[in-house]
């Protein structure tokens, strides 16, 4: 799954840790979703979307599979 974490956190000066403390989550959460070493679950997906007062859809998009690229 891709997503626009590191992007909108860095629109509003966030550091990871500042996200994870909003989130209630470690750091290394956060920087396991941008990453994309993590899919976040749904309640956790939903409350990023209200921390960044964007819909999920705006700030997660389905990951294309491509294979030999």
């Amino acid at each position: 799954m891709n997503n626009r974490l590191k992007v909108l956190r860095a629109e509003l000066n966030w550091s990871q840790a500042e996200l994870a403390e909003r989130l209630g989550v470690s750091r290394q959460t956060v920087n396991a979703l941008e990453t994309g070493r993590y899919d976040p679950s749904l309640p956790l997906a939903f409350k990023i979307a209200r921390v960044f007062e964007q819909p999920i859809e705006s700030i997660f998009s389905e990951q294309e599979r491509s294979h030999g690229s």
